[in-house]
């Protein structure tokens, strides 16, 4: 077998035995089709970022010991740096008091692998989250791959052909409205990008928490809801919370007390995690994906135009 290409810089970023490296980073892409990732058979998973010297291109191989990052492009030196928040490495859990509730607990032991991933990306996240605003997941997903397929450009090295990165700020700012509706992205999301897209050199992935979201939130049409995506993201915050989410305070509410909640509840039942709340719901999705009755209205789906 030939040897895997070296990067032009490379390096071990080590890990202990027990962290599921697929689930961390894949709570990042955004669906099974997401441009900027790819997942091969063999667990190497494959990631096309933008840096302020460049674009670049993420291999990321499980070893003995760690994870084997390889970086290529103009941006690889930031993007390596960046790596081991991309693999959870900067998350600390300590504090985290499982025992509080079973359910929790029994998540845990399942799941405690996932560690909250810190992509970095602060722009992509924003893109992202406002994409997701008041439709189904799906079709969110769907208007990023097109609109990424379509306007972002080659990730560099030995990438797979069809790993893509984003597009910057400035492009964003700039497709026409066509570009949008034939991804199936209304007026008022994609005008909330274009404004986001004036301020996004103000939001940098050097800043807490709090001051990205006191940021974001100075954007018309950003809300509490789309700060928290983004906030844990791209900065894996571990207390943020989704609040106005249409299912998430329902499966809080299924989990912690066999009943539904809405937002208030759901805030009232995390309170004695506070500081990581953010883990508790990783974990709560995790463990209760598809095993949770379906609460709460379908969100409209978004139409593509043809």
């Amino acid at each position: 077998m030939p040897r895997a290409p070296t990067g032009d810089v490379h390096a071990l970023v080590p890990l202990p035995a027990d962290v599921d490296v697929r689930r961390t980073v894949g709570r990042l892409r955004r669906g099974a089709g997401d441009p900027t990732w790819v997942h091969d058979a063999d667990g190497t998973v494959w990631h096309a970022v933008r840096r302020p010297t460049g674009t670049a291109t993420l291999r990321l191989r499980p070893v003995r010991g760690g994870v084997r990052v390889d970086a290529w492009g103009a941006g690889a030196a930031q993007a390596l740096a960046d790596a081991p928040g991309l693999l959870g490495a900067l998350d600390d859990p300590r504090g985290f008091a499982d025992h509080l509730h079973p359910a929790v607990a029994r998540a845990r032991r399942t799941y405690g692998g996932v560690r909250l991933a810190r992509s970095g990306d602060v722009w992509d996240a924003v893109v992202t989250a406002v994409l997701e605003q008041r439709v189904v997941g799906l079709d969110a997903q769907a208007s990023w791959r097109r609109l990424v397929a379509a306007h972002g450009e080659p990730a560099p090295g030995p990438a797979p052909a069809r790993l893509r990165v984003a597009p910057p700020p400035g492009a964003w700012a700039t497709l026409p409205v066509w570009e949008w509706r034939r991804a199936g992205v209304d007026a008022q999301r994609s005008d909330t990008v274009r404004r986001a897209a004036r301020v996004a050199h103000a939001l940098s992935p050097a800043l807490d928490p709090d001051e990205l979201a006191r940021r974001l939130r100075t954007v018309p049409g950003i809300g509490p809801w789309t700060v928290a995506e983004v906030t844990s993201r791209a900065l894996g915050d571990p207390d943020a919370v989704s609040v106005g989410d249409a299912h998430l305070c329902h499966l809080v509410g299924w989990a912690l007390t066999g009943r539904r909640a809405d937002d208030a509840g759901m805030l009232r039942l995390l309170e004695p995690w506070r500081g990581h709340r953010q883990r508790v719901l990783v974990l709560l999705e995790l463990a209760y994906r598809g095993g949770m009755p379906a609460y709460g209205p379908r969100a409209p789906r978004a139409r593509a135009l043809v």
